[in-house]
């Protein structure tokens, strides 16, 4: 098994070299890169119009990194009079750690849905919610917020640039490394690395490399673009992709 990680650093690079310490052949390739959101300066006055019991969403590690560090910079703490909400585990303790704030956060998955299940977002009518997160994005969370009832703002954190490949180049370089397996954990990503190769590399080579991804949701786009052979890892964080990859930890 030779395997690529795509996601970003420092996630991926950190994979890798777990990956290398257990044995294998791993290899990074970053698809997307970030800086700063357009709206981080707006963030210390958007918690502060937020009213008591109000709720903040927090959908990535990234956006902990990018609002706290805006909000040391400025001398604003996180307010401790509202409901913090996580897309995951991972992304919930990082928070947590950051702000030394509760925090709620689905116990498995890390997608909006298992989010909008929870009991506690059930009845918030009259509420308003702040969620944190990067450029674009799905937009379920927001519309259900909206349909129950609360008054939902964005504060992009963050932006997610693609990373610029020589398409025929890289898709060489990787069959010549023996890639078999790629990580992938996002739909945005997924759609990416499909386009970059080009069409001949696609068919006799990427799509049939085995594919990990971090949801069903990202499996059925997987098979829809293609792919067969695909193992879904309970959640995003690098021990379940680990788990996936049926290694030890």
């Amino acid at each position: 098994m030779t395997i690529l990680v795509t996601r970003p650093s420092p996630a991926g690079e950190m994979l890798v070299n777990r990956l290398r310490t257990l044995g294998r052949v791993a290899f990074h390739s970053p698809l997307i890169e970030f800086a700063p959101g357009n709206q981080l300066a707006m963030l210390p006055n958007l918690l502060s119009s937020l009213n008591q019991q109000d709720l903040v969403f927090v959908l990535s590690q990234h956006a902990v990194n990018y609002a706290d560090r805006a909000l040391r910079q400025s001398a604003t703490r996180w307010p401790d009079n509202v409901s913090y909400y996580a897309i995951g585990r991972t992304t919930g303790l990082l928070f947590h750690r950051a702000s030394s704030l509760p925090v709620i956060y689905p116990q498995e998955g890390e997608t909006s849905e298992t989010l909008l299940n929870l009991p506690a977002l059930q009845r918030i009518q009259g509420k308003k919610a702040l969620i944190l997160r990067g450029n674009g994005g799905r937009e379920l969370l927001a519309e259900t917020l909206t349909e129950r009832g609360v008054e939902v703002t964005y504060c992009e954190c963050y932006q997610r640039s693609p990373v610029y490949y020589d398409a025929s180049e890289q898709s060489a370089l990787w069959q010549r490394a023996g890639i078999d397996t790629l990580v992938v954990t996002s739909g945005e990503m997924l759609q990416q690395l499909y386009q970059l190769v080009p069409e001949y590399y696609r068919n006799s080579w990427l799509l049939r490399c085995n594919l990990v991804v971090v949801s069903e949701r990202l499996a059925t786009l997987a098979r829809q673009l293609g792919w067969s052979a695909i193992r879904v890892a309970e959640n995003a964080d690098n021990d379940a992709l680990i788990r996936a990859l049926q290694l030890p930890d």
